[in-house]
């Protein structure tokens, strides 16, 4: 004869539990928020650690419209087939022979919360996870109700405080054959406290894991209120490089991926102060590690134009800076065909690229320079030097008395670090693929063998070691973006 445990002596139904061989760790949160940048992974987190596992789960996804009902369930009307029926005398009696009519009944339809709570309690010794994406952006209060009281957890996990649920719910735990508890098992059974079983109360049981994700960047959506954020724990997903090699494909050209969301992280960091718009490594998809053209406007321009750079357009200096020198706005990233139909203008998108400091894989370790007079390496074979270089009010600066690089830092100092740090991603100029000036240092240009070097300018960082052709055409570029009005003598 089976031996049935006290669903009443909680002591002795932990106790066998932990006993048992169970994949359980007690370790995990029980409610879990996996929060950070878009793209970073946070749902391939989830799917890696339940999906992959072949863990049970029920799966949902918050939206602006989502309340109460769709979480947890509700009264729907559903169709049924009945025989048709005639009246006979005061009988109602089926027609022999006759179709089924179809009839619109209402019934009780669970939703996520539902099927996971009882899907827990069915199967105590085995994880069960309901997890929620993008749960901010729905309304937490609303969707969640009474259901707050039960992410209080207690050192078992179960919940703290059990709430009392209304009859619906009851008559659904009570009869439902599907999801609720009807078709259990006695052994099932024995392992439910009765009140429970009975639907009398309603609280999370140790195995019941809630998951959810949240993009910071549609924090504003619903703000998550401090009590409720307090129930939760919270695992940041840093935006890290996932080696997988992805290019970016454009105008013939491959670009690198991981080096252009550093880049553009860089700059939505300096712009905007804020790590919430930043790009994760998934953001977008890859076809066999290439993101095509239209995926790269279509997902990762259109998001930097509309929800990024769209109300910092000066503080982002010549990122959307067209070849014309006017605003390189999103519809100019496409034409149209014979038919009217779109069409990604792929040299837009290197443009854009070269603007960000990218450049294609593959490319030589020369300087770097604008799109309408790229003659190539040509360009730096100039044997062109300073002699003076004259910024008004300023004493102008000799370059006998010093070397190139000397004076090309006096200007810069003269212009001032202010003026050029919103400028910085504008300059086209770099060196072993690194800006000649930039906000950060790089290793290639620490650790090289080619007498290139950093000297730091304040925030910036300058690299020592290029030819005098190109300083003297970043001082051009910074005249015209700033309206300086230098002058330079060469020879």
């Amino acid at each position: 004869m089976k031996q049935y445990l006290d669903r009443n002596d909680k002591k002795a139904f932990f106790e066998h539990f932990s006993e048992s061989k169970t994949s359980i760790d007690n370790n995990l949160s029980k409610n879990l928020i996996f929060y950070g940048a878009p793209g970073t992974g946070k749902s391939k987190t989830i799917k890696r650690e339940v999906d992959d596992k072949g863990l049970p789960n029920v799966r949902t996804t918050f939206h602006p419209d989502s309340d109460y009902a769709t979480f947890v369930g509700a009264y729907k009307p559903t169709t049924t087939q009945e025989p048709k029926m005639t009246l006979i005398g005061t009988k109602q009696v089926p027609v022999e022979g006759g179709k089924p009519e179809s009839k619109i009944i209402y019934e009780f339809v669970p939703q996520a919360f539902l099927k996971a709570y009882t899907g827990a309690w069915k199967n105590l010794e085995q994880p069960f996870y309901l997890i929620i994406e993008e749960i901010n952006r729905g309304n937490c209060a609303q969707i969640f109700g009474d259901l707050f009281q039960l992410l209080d957890r207690n050192d078992d996990g179960e919940s703290e405080y059990p709430i009392s649920p209304d009859d619906d719910i009851i008559r659904f735990l009570q009869n439902d054959k599907k999801y609720g508890f009807a078709a259990l098992t006695d052994e099932q059974k024995a392992a439910i406290p009765e009140d429970v079983l009975s639907g009398k109360e309603l609280k999370l049981p140790m195995n019941l894991y809630i998951w959810a994700t949240m993009n910071t960047s549609d924090q504003s959506l619903f703000p998550i209120d401090s009590a409720f954020k307090r129930r939760w724990d919270w695992q940041y997903i840093p935006i890290t490089d996932a080696k997988m090699g992805w290019k970016i494909e454009a105008a013939g050209n491959l670009y690198d991926w991981w080096q252009f969301l550093e880049k553009i992280n860089e700059q939505i960091g300096n712009t905007t102060n804020s790590e919430d718009k930043k790009l994760g490594y998934f953001f977008c998809k890859s076809k066999e590690g290439i993101i095509k053209a239209d995926t790269f406007v279509g997902k990762v321009v259109f998001y930097l134009w509309n929800d990024v750079f769209k109300d910092f357009a000066e503080e982002a200096g010549g990122l959307f800076e067209d070849s014309d020198g006017k605003v390189l706005s999103f519809s100019k990233f496409y034409t149209t065909d014979m038919e009217g139909r779109a069409i990604v203008k792929e040299e837009k998108i290197a443009l854009f690229l070269r603007n960000l400091g990218l450049a294609p894989i593959g490319a030589t370790e020369v300087d770097i320079i604008d799109a309408d007079n790229n003659d190539g390496d040509g360009r730096n074979e100039r044997k062109e030097s300073l002699i003076s270089i004259n910024i008004p009010g300023n004493p102008i600066i000799q370059t006998a008395e010093s070397t190139q690089f000397d004076s090309f830092l006096k200007a810069l100092n003269i212009i001032g670090e202010d003026r050029i740090m919103p400028k910085v991603n504008s300059l086209k100029y770099k060196r072993l693929n690194c800006p000649v000036i930039s906000t950060m240092k790089q290793p290639e240009i620490e650790h090289n063998d080619k007498g290139y070097s950093y000297y730091q300018l304040g925030q910036l960082f300058v690299v020592k070691g290029c030819k005098s052709y190109t300083y003297i055409r970043i001082l051009e570029d910074l005249d015209k973006m700033l309206n300086i009005g230098l002058s330079l003598e060469t020879r």
